[in-house]
């Protein structure tokens, strides 16, 4: 939010007291704390009758300063705060005439002693990173509301650009934008953001997290175009700043901090094929579906039963509608015969006609008015409560539905919703803040379900599809991007959002294939196919017409087949590409910024993407078949062609619907699988090594098992021209040079 009008006034309605100096420092083995004077401190008692700032350095993990700035102390912190995996080192805190250095490993922060001269310095390898200076740091009062808010401005270098926020739908590059962190459902066309993310990275290898689950609001270069400012309610702000050394790196120690994801089941990363939402659909209808894409030879790994298993108006209550499913564990063993895995929508909202109403009511299991009565709207169903995720005996209830649901051969769960969390008149079970709860109340609910899932099924076999998210999200995949429309725009729009929530931590990523409003064309239905194939995870789904293939065109048939096909065979190197991402953090689907990020060109694409290290993808989103993209320095090979296409250079080029800019990295390994029926087999098994440009050197590729071990070991050698390969693999495999 904005404070000032223009670069001299501040708005009428607010007091502001800036930072000014710093007036006296505490050093302790593990803090530097600083008290700032809002005035000139002249004289004893100089300072009297004006507010001070109270600014401490600490250091929760190797390369990361964590900063808390309070007005007053005494505030009851009713919380809920992050889960923060913390790696305290003790720091390095020293003191000049002119200055005080905090340093957590390669990070530095640098306090300027100067009178009037607040400025704290950032500092990566004694490179700079970024500063709080001159009207940056501040507290503010409201005098309408009596609201107290606590700000900080951290300066932005030419040509800095902004990325991540979470799952935005706007541009890429967040530079002008002014961005309010508040989960929201509001379609993929909107400002708003089902999964909002208090954390941000730059081009200069720092990222920033404010440690707050309340609506803080960013002004990104907006209302101070040299600077983010970020700013929320209340009487503190902690944020951190994480030093990378380049924009991997960053994501590396984010997710070190926030927490890393788990790593999906191979299963999931095959097609998934949904019912639809408000669609007509019964044992016959999920028969006819499974038939076609069978009898057109399109492998399918997992059916998804949305809302309409459970009976109309009866949302949430986690039982069969016996009208429509008389006997749904006959259906599921049936499918589950055919080698599917089962997936059933679910949300945390349920409706006073739900068989769950009564007993939750009486058991005190739903948020309730600050009086005591059930909190409860018409707004989705009628009469709906919302489950007290912070009660553990609520959670153990909802959980026991789920294990009855999986105890009948449901997998996985589609963890609808959790944006609409009320927070005026509201209280929670332990006592959290509802302002707080808001954004938070989503992590709690997929952490409840998806370890649920996890405790029945194991550890590696657990996987959620989730709307929903804040920050620590990542650690409960696979998430999806929400309402998207039948159209190029929105394809686009939804491309803008993955690239934005991977820069936020999110590794495993997906999307509904043609988008869910509307029906799409053919032509729509074809592109999105391709792209939707090329991502982490892979879903047919729509809101009121189905999503098979054959109901837009022969050729879609065809498309959805190729790519399917394409993405099976393609495993050994997707699900090295989830290892890598369940133990660094690194997304599946990442920005270009990511691989290249010396290339100034790559800090704006927002069209194309790189599928783990070594595969770029280009989506056709133009009705004439062109697409635009940008080919990074060397010879690339597109795998569906074979065709060697010189980089550094902006590309235009026109493709059929089986075709797009799939491009190998010059110099890389792509590890292919025999097995184009199904995501999870043995990826040793027949396995291609597909060379692409190689280079005098070595380049080790590890081929993992199911579990996420290394299966398999292939060392590629290449001298003079010539390629050996060195394994510690039984197994026969075949090199292809390209």
């Amino acid at each position: 939010m904005k404070f000032t009008n223009g670069y001299w006034l501040n708005k009428p309605e607010y007091d502001l007291h800036f930072a000014i100096q710093s007036f006296d420092a505490t050093i302790t083995e593990s803090a530097l704390r600083i008290i700032c004077p809002t005035v000139p401190a002249e004289g004893r008692g100089g300072v009297m009758n004006h507010p001070a700032l109270t600014v401490t350095f600490t250091a929760p993990m190797e390369d990361v300063i964590r900063v808390k700035v309070e007005h007053w102390r005494g505030v009851v912190d009713r919380g809920p705060h992050f889960e923060m995996h913390e790696s305290p080192v003790r720091p390095v805190i020293t003191e000049t005439e002119t200055e005080y250095t905090f340093q957590s490993g390669r990070a530095k922060a640098t306090v300027s002693k100067a009178p009037k001269g607040w400025r704290v310095t950032y500092t990566g390898d004694d490179k700079l990173l970024t500063e709080s200076e001159y009207h940056a740091m501040a507290h503010a009062f409201c005098r309408p509301t009596g609201v107290d808010y606590m700000i900080e401005s951290l300066n932005l270098d030419v040509g800095e650009r902004v990325y991540g926020l979470g799952e935005r739908f706007t541009a890429y590059v967040k530079n002008g934008q002014v961005v309010d962190i508040w989960n929201g459902d509001g379609g993929t066309a909107s400002e708003l953001a089902y999964k909002n993310v208090p954390f941000y990275m730059t081009n200069r290898g720092y990222g920033v997290l404010v440690e707050s689950s309340s609506d803080v609001s960013f002004e990104v270069a907006s209302e101070k175009v040299e600077r983010v400012q970020f700013s929320q309610q209340g009487q503190s702000l902690t944020y951190d700043v994480i030093y990378g050394v380049n924009p991997k790196g960053v994501l590396e120690k984010y997710a070190a901090l926030t927490g890393r994801p788990a790593l999906p089941p191979a299963w999931s990363f095959g097609l998934w094929l949904s019912t639809s939402f408000t669609t007509s659909y019964d044992e016959k209808t999920v028969t006819s579906f499974i038939d076609g894409m069978a009898q057109r030879d399109i492998p399918l790994s997992v059916f998804h039963f949305d809302c309409f298993w459970m009976k109309d108006n009866h949302l949430t209550d986690l039982t069969w509608d016996p009208d429509v499913f008389p006997d749904p564990e006959g259906l599921l063993k049936k499918l589950k015969a055919r080698g599917l895995h089962i997936c059933c929508w679910i949300n945390s909202y349920i409706a006073q006609e739900s068989s769950m109403f009564d007993e939750g009511m009486e058991k005190g299991y739903f948020i309730k008015k600050e009086n005591g009565d059930v909190w409860q709207t018409d707004l989705w169903q009628p009469g709906l409560a919302i489950l007290d995720v912070t009660n553990p005996e609520a959670r153990e209830w909802y959980c026991g539905k789920l294990r009855a649901l999986m105890d009948m051969g449901v997998d996985a769960f589609k963890t609808d919703f959790g944006e609409r969390i009320p927070v005026r008149g509201v209280k929670y079970f332990d006592g959290s803040d509802p302002l707080r709860m808001h954004n938070y109340y989503t992590y709690l609910y997929n952490r409840m379900v998806f370890e649920c899932i996890e405790q029945y099924r194991g550890k590696g076999d657990a996987v959620v599809f989730a709307r929903s998210a804040t920050v620590g999200g990542q650690q409960f995949p696979v998430h999806w991007n929400g309402d998207s429309s039948a159209s190029f725009m929105s394809m686009a729009e939804t491309l803008r959002s993955g690239l934005s929530i991977a820069h936020s931590g999110f590794a495993f990523w997906s999307h509904d294939i043609a988008g869910f409003e509307q029906t799409a064309t053919a032509d729509v239905y074809k592109r999105w196919a391709a792209f939707g194939l090329l991502s982490s995870h892979s879903r047919l789904h729509g809101s009121s017409s189905y999503r098979v293939p054959w109901l837009f065109d022969e050729e879609a048939n065809e498309v959805v087949k190729r790519f399917a096909r394409l993405k099976n065979r393609l495993m050994p190197y997707l699900y090295g590409a989830a290892v890598e991402a369940h133990e660094k953090g690194v997304p599946v689907l990442r920005p270009m910024l990511l691989e290249f990020p010396d290339s100034i060109a790559c800090e704006t694409c927002d069209t194309q993407y790189m599928l783990g290290a070594n595969l770029l993808v280009a989506p056709v989103m133009h009705a004439d078949g062109h697409v635009d993209y940008y080919l990074p320095a060397g010879e690339w090979t597109n795998i569906l062609s074979d065709e060697a296409v010189t980089g550094d250079t902006w590309r235009r080029e026109t493709h059929g619907y089986l075709s797009l800019p799939l491009m190998a990295r010059p110099n890389s390994v792509i590890p292919m699988g025999a097995n184009e029926e199904r995501p999870d087999y043995d990826y040793t098994d027949g396995l291609e090594l597909h060379v692409f440009r190689p280079e005098d050197g070595e380049i080790t590729v590890k081929v993992p098992d199911l579990k996420g071990n290394v299966a398999a070991t292939y060392t590629v050698t290449v001298k003079g021209g010539e390629v050996s390969v060195r394994t510690d693999s039984k197994k026969p495999y075949r090199v292809v040079v390209h």
